[in-house]
């Protein structure tokens, strides 16, 4: 059996990771998991140093309550899917 060796150029693949396509389909998918957790939730996506992140948030005093009585982020996860 033959043996293969893959090297991955590094700036590539953390460009790609990087690319406007994966913040704005990190951006939709933490909009979704917004929606699906209720009013006062809020949501982006960034760039990152290594790869982008997306990140959603309580913003309101009101989806706080709803996070720490009702797990309303976590019981929405499944929309970012």
């Amino acid at each position: 059996m033959t043996k293969v060796r893959v090297s991955l150029n590094k700036r590539a693949v953390r460009d790609l990771l990087n690319g406007p396509e994966i913040v704005a389909d990190l951006e939709r998918r933490a909009a979704r998991i917004a929606d699906a957790a209720g009013p006062g939730m809020a949501s982006d996506a960034q760039p990152g140093k290594v790869r982008a992140h997306g990140r959603v948030w309580t913003d309101t005093p009101e989806a706080m309550l709803a996070e720490a009585s009702d797990r309303a982020l976590t019981a929405a996860i499944q929309a970012g899917r």
